[in-house]
């Protein structure tokens, strides 16, 4: 949380003291200046007055620009420095909703400083468009790195892929061209990481795009992916489902989770209510399926050979694999003692 020496609310009272009780009356209700912090539309606020929106519209101009050029903002300029000094140690370019969280836990005091914002010549304000979200700059040319950053970032992600915090952080700021060494830190990197809607973190901190169901979790199936690549050995489905429900203060019923499982091709079941992940390279099937693999894989085997093989894929006992090679309609018996797939 960022540390501000002077009172937001006591330097507003001062700003908007020039203004008269009409403009006064529409900037305090389109910032959330008084005991509500809803911030009014031009609609809501013209209907009070019985004036149209662009009224309203120019009254609020009017207001920001009377007290810009006003004796007292000139004299609060000190306030103004230091907001801009603060910005520059949170990254010089955030994203908004994080910009005013950083610099006050109290929803009042933001709407404070986000007329400050407004207000001070530095601060530049862009709207959301389909690579980033709403986001303040007090550094063009910086800002612009960053966000030809953060496109090479999300091109270099394929669809669903899982990258950890720390890696797709050290990827960024190597790829940041022309950036001071003072901005190259994580917890600067994380925030401008954040300026991308193209890009998202999941829950459990690791990174990719924003579009894949690893990102945006849509259910059952999805929390089980992701806590099974966490877990990163095979679970239970009632290990799963008690999982899912820690980790994602979810309620999963493991039946529900069970089914979720069976249905989705990526795990496999290796062993009694045992799932892996199929991009862990497990054969999929059955036991006999399995060893039909390693066969027409490594050509005729002992018994020993193919347990040794077909327990590195499944969670069974030795005579489960013995029990499934007698079946003739699937393997047969050379004179040698080896067996081979039909």
């Amino acid at each position: 949380m960022a540390i501000l020496t002077f009172k937001p609310k006591q330097v507003t009272k001062r700003l908007v003291g020039v203004l008269p009780e009409r403009a006064y009356d529409v900037l305090s209700s389109r910032f959330g200046l008084e005991d509500s912090t809803d911030r009014q539309t031009l609609e809501s606020i013209g209907k009070k007055y019985g004036i149209t929106r662009e009224r309203v519209r120019q009254i609020e101009n009017f207001a920001l620009q009377s007290i810009k050029k006003s004796d007292t903002f000139k004299k609060e300029q000190v306030s103004f420095d230091e907001l801009h000094s603060v910005v520059d140690s949170l990254g010089a370019v955030l994203p908004e909703d994080e910009l005013l969280s950083s610099l006050s836990p109290d929803e009042s005091t933001r709407n404070h400083l986000y007329l400050f914002l407004v207000l001070g010549d530095p601060f530049v304000r862009e709207k959301e468009d389909e690579h980033f979200k709403h986001r303040w700059s007090i550094d063009k040319s910086l800002s612009s790195n960053v966000y030809d950053a953060l496109r090479r970032v999300y091109e270099n992600l394929k669809d669903d892929e899982l990258v950890p915090e720390s890696e797709i952080i050290a990827n960024f700021l190597s790829d940041l061209k022309n950036v001071s060494e003072k901005y190259k830190n994580e917890e600067i990197a994380r925030r401008w990481l954040a300026l991308s809607k193209r890009i998202g973190r999941n829950q459990f901190g690791d990174w990719g795009r924003a579009s894949s169901s690893n990102i945006r979790t849509r259910g059952m199936r999805d929390y089980a992916y992701l806590v099974i690549r966490r877990h990163g050995n095979p679970m239970h489905f009632r290990e799963v489902a008690e999982a899912i429900t820690d980790a994602f203060n979810k309620k999963a019923h493991v039946a529900t989770t069970h089914n979720e499982l069976i249905r989705d091709p990526r795990f496999v079941l290796v062993g009694r209510g045992l799932y892996a992940l199929n991009e862990w390279g497990y054969t999929k099937g059955v036991v006999r399926d399995v060893i039909r693999e390693v066969l027409k894989k490594e050509g005729p085997m002992t018994r020993e050979q193919i347990a040794e093989k077909v327990l590195k894929e499944r969670y069974v006992k030795e005579n489960t694999i013995a029990v499934n090679l007698q079946n003739g309609k699937y393997f047969k018996k050379t004179r040698d003692g080896l067996y081979t797939a039909i």
